[in-house]
């Protein structure tokens, strides 16, 4: 009898073992597990340190004079896991990614070893941490340094937070 039981033990672990040797596989052959549905892929825009934010930002100012809209400037880099995740959290939120999108030119500087912008990134206050957002007026003056792990929750970003803080920031709309 013992030996029988220490046959179906060591089975299961085999078995279980197995089928955890297996999940590994699939998940890193396919990010897409196979009980999620495959929905349309997401492209975000990457921190490129090629680009010359002083261009960019003067482009956004051109376009925010145009609109009425602010300017943030998102301030990271693609070694950066939270700015990853913020881009993403974007595109899972489409209320948010409105908000965003209706009431800012979004403008996004690389901080990498690749291309720190420091002299771009002088005038502004020194960041905590990355990501950071600089809301900027539509002319280009800063109105906020932002911290954004004041957006966290867990290991995410907290919608309501997100939401309260883009609104607030967002320009006032002038009625006709």
């Amino acid at each position: 009898m013992k030996n029988l039981t220490k046959i179906l033990a060591l089975s299961i672990l085999f078995v279980a073992s197995s089928y955890s040797q297996d999940v590994k596989t699939m998940e890193k052959e396919s990010p897409i597990s196979a009980a999620q549905p495959q929905t349309e892929v997401f492209v975000r825009e990457k921190f490129d340190p090629t680009r010359d934010p002083k261009a960019d930002l003067a482009t956004a100012v051109q376009a925010a004079s145009n609109s009425g809209k602010r300017i943030i400037l998102d301030v990271g880099g693609e070694w950066c896991g939270w700015c990853v995740y913020m881009d993403t959290f974007f595109s899972k939120n489409p209320v948010l990614s409105k908000i965003r999108d209706d009431n800012f030119i979004w403008v996004k500087v690389n901080m990498s070893e690749q291309n720190e912008n420091k002299s771009f990134l002088k005038p502004y206050p020194e960041p905590s941490g990355y990501p950071h957002l600089y809301i900027l007026s539509k002319t280009g003056r800063l109105l906020r340094s932002q911290d954004t792990s004041y957006l966290e929750l867990a290991k995410g970003y907290n919608l309501v937070k997100f939401t309260r803080f883009l609104r607030s920031w967002s320009p006032k709309k002038v009625h006709k």
